[in-house]
């Protein structure tokens, strides 16, 4: 899969719920493969990010599954882990604001909230069930990509803040945006 394959608003199936996965199959382990691509292609062509994580809604497979680095702090480590039916069973510590972006949702960051620590259970490629204790970025990338099987985008958190919004410039530094002019009338991100 290409970067083009990626699904980006304001196309409905990313409003829609993702289905639970109830066996995995080799046709899941291809969709997982299929993800790993997409990201990997996407991260090509943006010098400035990492492609931290993807969920199966964002590629047109509306499963709950999602992928994430599994080093979040080095691009040239090019492996991800599957979590298949991730759900959060507890949200721990305070609501902290910090930017967030998303493959689906071309050239806009927002300072989102999120809770500090969230423990999460889903099932690895093997169908074992596995349990996540996760703060800080990865915390936060947890929340945002479970949300996506949900149906939930990270601007759907942010959409009545003016001062949330933000795009990156040539040098990779965020930049805020104007919310009534680049925003609140920009029908694709809020069509659903």
């Amino acid at each position: 899969m290409k970067k083009e394959d990626i699904l980006t608003l304001p196309n409905a199936r990313l409003r829609q719920k993702a289905e639970r996965v109830h066996v995995i199959t080799d046709e899941t382990l291809e969709i997982i493969d299929q993800m790993v691509e997409a990201s990997l292609d996407w991260e090509k062509s943006h010098p400035h990010e990492i492609s931290a994580a993807i969920a199966a809604p964002q590629i047109d497979k509306m499963y709950k599954i999602i992928i994430v680095r599994s080093d979040l702090d080095d691009k040239t480590n090019q492996d991800f882990t599957a979590l298949i039916n991730p759900e959060v069973v507890k949200f721990e510590g305070n609501i902290v604001e910090d930017f967030e972006g998303c493959l689906s949702i071309t050239g806009i960051y927002g300072k989102v909230p999120r809770h500090e620590k969230v423990r999460v259970k889903a099932l690895d490629v093997h169908g074992n069930e596995v349990r996540i204790k996760a703060d800080g970025f990865l915390g936060r990338v947890l929340q945002h990509e479970i949300d996506h099987t949900n149906g939930i985008v990270f601007i759907d958190h942010i959409k009545d803040q003016k001062n949330a919004f933000y795009t990156l410039d040539d040098n990779g530094e965020l930049q805020p945006l104007d919310y009534d002019k680049d925003i609140k009338n920009n029908h694709d991100l809020w069509e659903d």
